[in-house]
C-alpha cells in the first residue's frame, strides 16, 4: 500500500477514534460532576486539550505509517494499534459518562504503558522517527497524573 494512502487511513482512524470517544463522553467537561471535582493545579485550560490531541494524532499517524512499513511483525503492530484505539475510545465514557475515575485510571495507565512499549520496542526500527510518538507519551503522563489526582482528591 502506498504511504500516502496508509497515512490517510491512519488519519481517519486516529481522528475518528477521538470523535467516537467524544460522542460517548456525555456532557463531559461541561457536566456538573466534572466542574465540581477538585482538579489538579496543573490542569491545563480546555483549549490545550484540543491542540494537544490534534498534534498527538498527526504525529502518531506518521509514526504508525512509518512503523507499519518497516516493522517485521506487521500483524503484532496492527494488533497493538487496534488495542490503542480501543483504549483511547473507552477512557472518555468511563471517566466522564459513567464517572468512574478509578476504572478510567486503569485504562489510561494501560494506554500509557502501551504507548511507552511502542516507543521503547520500536525505537531501533524507527530511529529518529521515534520522536513522533514522544508528544503522545508526554501527554499521557500528564493525563494519567490528572486522572490520579482526581481519584485521590475526590
Amino acid at each position: 500500500m502506498k504511504m500516502s494512502v496508509n497515512i490517510l487511513i491512519l488519519l481517519l482512524l486516529n481522528f475518528g477514534t477521538l470523535a467516537i470517544g467524544g460522542l460517548f463522553t456525555g456532557d463531559g467537561v461541561a457536566s456538573d460532576w466534572y466542574s465540581e471535582l477538585d482538579k489538579a493545579p496543573w490542569t491545563p485550560p480546555g483549549w490545550v486539550f484540543g491542540a494537544a490531541w490534534t498534534t498527538i494524532m498527526i504525529c502518531f499517524t506518521f509514526y504508525m505509517g512509518i512503523l507499519l512499513r518497516r516493522a517485521k511483525t506487521k500483524q503484532k503492530v496492527r494488533s497493538l494499534y487496534i488495542l490503542q484505539l480501543v483504549l483511547n475510545i473507552t477512557w472518555n465514557p468511563i471517566f466522564f459518562y459513567y464517572q468512574f475515575p478509578s476504572i478510567a485510571l486503569v485504562v489510561i495507565i494501560t494506554l500509557t504503558l502501551l504507548i511507552f512499549y511502542f516507543l521503547l520496542n520500536y525505537r531501533k526500527t524507527l530511529g529518529w522517527y521515534s520522536i513522533l510518538i514522544v508528544p503522545y507519551v508526554v501527554w499521557l503522563c500528564i493525563a494519567t497524573s490528572l486522572n490520579l489526582y482526581i481519584l485521590l482528591s475526590n
